[in-house]
């Protein structure tokens, strides 16, 4: 079993998302512990009850954002987690951290990526006037949403869409596809080579998605 750490700072649902997938007897990995900068995050809560330890480090305490994540790996290495899932963790992570946890770490970001990195990246897709948008997961580097890009999904974007229905409907994409990625990583069928992914035994979808999708 893959020992799986998560940090978070608000409601934690990628982390639901995850607690339900390791609820399958097949499986192959387990949440160990979860950490929050935030000690009023309701991810905590969905954390112990699901029985999953955790910790709460509030960036605050801490003179510099080195001490902070040098506590973050000290607690990580404690509990022997073997991959870190950032999900919606509110923090720029230093490049220590980073290299420190390289190809270790994942994030998920709201976008298809290297498209609308940063915040708000629901409404820079509607800004750009885009057809398609979506989410990825990636390994972490020290670039704000960069690295090697592992997995993405996509829907269409509809002509009457808001920043909060487009969220919700690629929210949804998340909850799927970041449970898969940890999937593949726990059956050791992703690879890095060059700074691109490659998986093992996969096949790309025959099908492509376009929008509008008739004349």
């Amino acid at each position: 079993m893959l020992r799986v750490a998560v940090l978070l700072s608000g409601r934690g649902s990628n982390l639901q998302a995850l607690i339900d997938a390791c609820g399958a007897p097949d499986f192959p990995a387990e949440i160990i512990h979860v950490i929050s900068n935030n000690p009023d995050a309701v991810g905590l809560l969905r954390a112990q009850d699901a029985g999953i330890g955790t910790s709460v480090l509030n960036h605050r305490e801490y003179e510099t954002r080195e001490a902070f994540d040098t506590e973050v790996t000290r607690v990580l290495e404690d509990a022997n987690a073997e991959l870190v899932c950032l999900a919606g963790f509110m923090r720029i992570l230093t490049e220590g951290f980073v290299s420190h946890w390289t190809d270790r770490l994942l994030n998920i970001h709201p976008s298809l990526l290297p498209s609308f990195k940063g915040l708000d990246a629901q409404q820079q897709a509607l800004d750009a006037g885009v057809k398609l948008a979506g989410c990825s997961v990636h390994f972490v580097r020290p670039g704000v949403d960069e690295g090697p890009i592992i997995a993405q999904a996509a829907v269409p974007v509809l002509d009457d869409d808001d920043a909060k229905a487009l969220s919700a409907r690629i929210l949804a994409l998340e909850h799927r596809l970041y449970p898969r990625v940890v999937r593949l990583i726990a059956e050791g069928r992703v690879t890095v080579v060059d700074e691109r992914v490659t998986i093992s035994d996969s096949q790309a979808p025959t099908g492509a998605l376009s929008n509008p999708s008739r004349d």
